[in-house]
């Protein structure tokens, strides 16, 4: 096999997008341990990468642990050039850009980690705490032609410094400003969870909407009151509603058709016109209460949107693709190995991390163009007949898809000799690790 990995011509077109931000070493370096990240098949450390490049004889391990530690690279540069891309091939130019914002743990150990602390981790069982760095995590919602549901694409990233420091809401905002500086013209439609409430929100232009599940404990006020032309200052808020439970009992609720989860469903929802003053001030808002179809009293979920144009059911179901960030944060973990480095100082901390998660977007704009999603599902059947419900390509078989191509890659067609026994059984063997139902 050749001792460096060949970089496939279409990953090539797609990695030339970082070539403004990298210097020309750099640059290499970054798409041989992109190549590696991909392909490697144990654990992706940077030496993990650097193996699975083929390159772990041919480079000193400090080529690649200098990429993350001393090189100059800045992750949002590269998150936004990687953002233009994707808007300009998977977003019409007309629509909105929809983000969505989340934060997750991944787990370290040891107290020389840089930003590492004991905090929430949903996925910690009973405790709800565990030891590691926590992320807030910027992600485009896009259509791909392969998939009914909504793709979350990571694009950027801030690490959250502990107590005392700049607050999760505070990281979230940052992130959105950055894309709102960068496209001026669009207008940014933000998809929460409750906990991205703060009164930061205020500041935010009106093109820039902001959609959260609602706290049960959030009191809600009628719009602003016209002035009445008396002394004094005027009233910013009207009368008091009430907490959504208390609105939920006067509320009607009419039939609505909305396509969640992949799926059409008619439920019931209700909606009024509101102001929540703790994080938006006067900004008008709108109260979305949706009940199941089977129950007869209260609500099961609300929704506040500063969106004033949108139809109801385009709210239930921009807060329902905010699920797909969730899936997208899992693929990190199990599929492409973010989080799984085991650097230390600052700046290596707070870059493998938004590289990885990177890298996996890169994937899947890898595969929107250059995929095979028929093929990739005969195989999936062929190799398990009694999974009958998978009608739809998911991440790992993006990435099998990708891993497979560059284990082709590695095979040179300029070298006139055939391949060694050796050279085929290598092959044969990461075929099988990248999917082994593809190898008899």
């Amino acid at each position: 096999m050749l001792p460096r990995l060949t970089v496939p011509a279409s990953l090539v077109e797609l990695l030339a997008v970082f070539r403004p931000h990298l210097t020309a070493p750099s640059y290499r370096t970054f798409c041989q341990l992109t190549c590696g990240l991909i392909a490697a098949g144990g654990r992706r450390t940077v030496t993990g990468m650097l193996v699975g490049a083929g390159l772990g004889r041919v480079w000193h391990h400090s080529r690649a642990h200098r990429l993350f530690a001393a090189a100059r690279w800045s992750p949002d540069r590269l998150g936004l050039a990687l953002l233009g891309l994707l808007l300009s091939r998977l977003v019409p130019a007309n629509d909105p850009i929809a983000l969505v914002v989340d934060d997750t743990l991944f787990r370290r150990r040891g107290r020389r980690v840089h930003a590492a602390f004991w905090t929430h981790d949903g996925s910690a069982g009973h405790r709800g705490l565990d030891y590691g760095n926590r992320w807030i995590i910027c992600a485009v919602l896009v259509r791909l032609p392969c998939c009914t549901r909504p793709v979350a694409l990571p694009v950027l990233f801030r690490l959250w410094a502990g107590r005392g420091s700049t607050t999760p809401v505070q990281l979230a905002v940052r992130l959105v400003e950055l894309i709102a500086a960068a496209w001026p013209e669009r207008r940014i439609d933000v998809v929460t969870d409750a906990g991205y409430s703060s009164p930061l929100l205020r500041a935010l232009p009106e093109r820039i909407t902001w959609t959260l599940r609602l706290r049960k404990t959030a009191c809600l006020h009628g719009p602003t009151p016209p002035r009445t032309g008396r002394r004094g200052r005027p009233r910013q808020r009207g009368q008091r509603l009430g907490r959504p439970a208390e609105l939920a009992a006067t509320a009607t609720f009419t039939g609505e058709q909305v396509r969640c989860y992949g799926t059409d469903h008619q439920v019931p929802i209700a909606c009024l016109h509101c102001l929540w003053w703790q994080p938006f001030g006067t900004r008008p808002c709108r109260l979305v209460l949706v009940r199941d179809r089977h129950s007869t009293d209260g609500y099961d979920l609300a929704l506040l949107s500063t969106d004033p144009t949108s139809p109801v059911p385009t709210l239930v179901e921009r807060y329902a693709a905010r699920w797909a960030i969730e899936v997208a944060i899992h693929d990190a973990k199990q599929t492409t190995g973010a989080g799984q480095t085991r650097v230390r100082t600052r700046r290596a901390v707070e870059r493998t991390v938004p590289f990885a998660l990177l890298i996996q977007t890169l994937v899947v704009l890898w595969y929107a163009d250059h995929g095979d999603p028929a093929g990739d599902l005969a195989a999936a059947r062929s190799a398990a007949p009694w999974y009958s419900t998978k009608t739809e390509p998911c991440y790992a078989d993006m990435h099998a898809s990708l891993r497979r191509t560059l284990i082709a890659a590695r095979f040179s067609p300029a070298t006139p000799q055939a391949p060694t026994d050796d050279e085929i059984r290598a092959v044969l063997t990461a075929w099988s690790a990248a999917d082994p139902a593809l190898v008899a």
